[in-house]
């Protein structure tokens, strides 16, 4: 298959941050569209029609949030939209109020995850997602998971860092969402890239690997049902291309979780 590469990236990704690598985001800027959309978007057309079971998980309890989670994204992205949505790249797609994240997967670039904090838990839990580009964890085992299992297997999710995430998913307010970045090199440019949690780690392949996989991660509240929506904008890229915008040879290092 024909990798699906940006040519761009509109933040550094060699950049080293502490986590978790928390900063503020325009309001306006939380749904973008870039040079590989089409080629994305039609990988997660496919995604969606050959394994949908993989890629979309809905609980009842989140119809709501993602019905909500539609609306916002309708009205970033084509706020006239009516029975069908216009694409940034002109594709006309139904607008199905009763699969709400299916017809988010085949609008937006981005994956979504809806998370909720039941009444007395003390964690979000996972109780939605379109996630067509999974970058080494499957949907299949998080779903409904709350936010320290969702990140087994993650060795620097420790104690301290999953209260502070915590802390951001509870304080987090509508109008005014965060954002982070991870990067980290990959021999295989494949967007689709599902991996047990129980099944072997790779090591950071670092200079080895031709392509650097980022993902901009936006934590923003929806103001009706007040979950919490994590945003994946995923972004590939080309050795060359990354050293040629950010000019860092030196970066061969296994960037950020």
């Amino acid at each position: 298959m024909t990798a699906i590469l940006q040519k761009t990236i509109p933040y550094n990704p060699l950049e080293e941050k502490k986590l978790p690598g928390i900063q503020p985001l325009a309001p306006e800027a939380w749904l973008m569209a870039d040079d590989a959309y089409a080629g994305q978007m039609a990988e997660r057309e496919r995604l969606l029609a050959s394994r949908r079971d993989e890629v979309l998980q809905l609980d009842a309890r989140a119809m709501a949030a993602a019905q909500e989670l539609l609306h916002m994204a309708l009205d970033t992205l084509d706020p006239g939209a009516g029975e069908t949505a216009r694409r940034p790249d002109g594709v006309r797609v139904p607008v199905d109020w009763e699969d709400p994240l299916g017809t988010l997967g085949r609008f937006a670039q981005q994956d979504f995850c809806i998370l909720q904090k039941p009444d007395s838990a003390p964690e979000h839990v996972l109780t939605g997602a379109v996630l067509c580009f999974p970058a080494s964890w499957t949907l299949a085992e998080k779903f409904l998971q709350p936010l320290t299992g969702i990140h087994v297997p993650v060795d620097s999710y420790d104690a301290g860092i999953a209260a502070r995430v915590q802390r951001l998913f509870d304080g987090v307010q509508a109008g005014r969402p965060l954002w982070r970045f991870n990067a980290l090199w990959y021999h295989d440019p494949a967007l689709f890239q599902p991996r047990s949690q129980l099944a072997p780690r790779d090591r950071p392949h670092g200079s080895r690997a031709g392509y650097l996989r980022s993902e901009k991660q936006v934590i923003m509240r929806l103001p009706q049902t007040r979950a919490v929506v994590f945003a994946i904008h995923t972004r590939v890229l080309g050795r060359a291309d990354v050293m040629r915008q950010w000019r860092a040879p030196q970066a061969d290092g296994g960037g950020q979780l």
